[in-house]
């Protein structure tokens, strides 16, 4: 059985904008490494449209960055919306029941699926669907954008926290 994880970069005030924090190499390689590791993930429209940035090589790409997008481009996505009319490789667009969809998902993948988006992952909260919850804290405070809770937070159980770079700090919480 897949564990569902929702982890992104954060700012100290709780809001998520991958614009406005930056990855240093450190923390790059290690969302490289996360990548590679996964059984797939599960996008919001929002999310898929930014990552779909990976699906093209650009030539002032180094040794990191390509990495990072053959990892991102071999495992399975599935995108949820109800606009878009296509996705791109390796990628499957879900229209219906997101839910009923990541259960069938953690019922017969084994390791890890990644659920990006806050707003997706509220829904799967909801459901009580998420296993674990990874916020990678930025020395940031943004004072406005989208927050990583899309919703009230649910009750939980801090189980970890990791230096991940000289910045940034993963704090891992489950459901409490």
């Amino acid at each position: 059985m897949a564990k569902l994880v929702f982890g992104m970069n954060q700012s100290l005030d709780g809001y998520v904008d991958h614009d406005k924090m930056a990855t240093e190499p450190l923390l790059f390689r290690h969302w490289t490494g996360h990548v590679e590791g996964l059984a797939g993930s599960v996008y919001g429209r929002r999310m898929y449209q930014i990552m779909r940035y990976w699906d093209e090589d650009h030539p002032e790409w180094g040794a990191d960055h390509q990495a990072f997008a053959a990892a991102w481009r071999r495992q399975p996505k599935w995108v949820a919306s109800r606009t878009l009319a296509t996705v791109g490789p390796n990628a499957t667009l879900v229209e219906g029941d997101v839910v009923a969809l990541v259960r069938d998902l953690k019922a017969r993948l084994d390791g890890e699926i990644a659920v990006s988006g806050p707003d997706l992952a509220q829904s799967l909260t909801d459901a009580d669907l998420i296993d674990e919850y990874r916020l990678y804290l930025h020395p940031a405070v943004l004072g406005r954008g989208t927050p990583f809770f899309a919703g009230p937070r649910p009750p939980l159980r801090l189980v970890a926290t990791d230096m991940v770079s000289e910045a940034v700090i993963r704090l891992t919480y489950v459901p409490a």
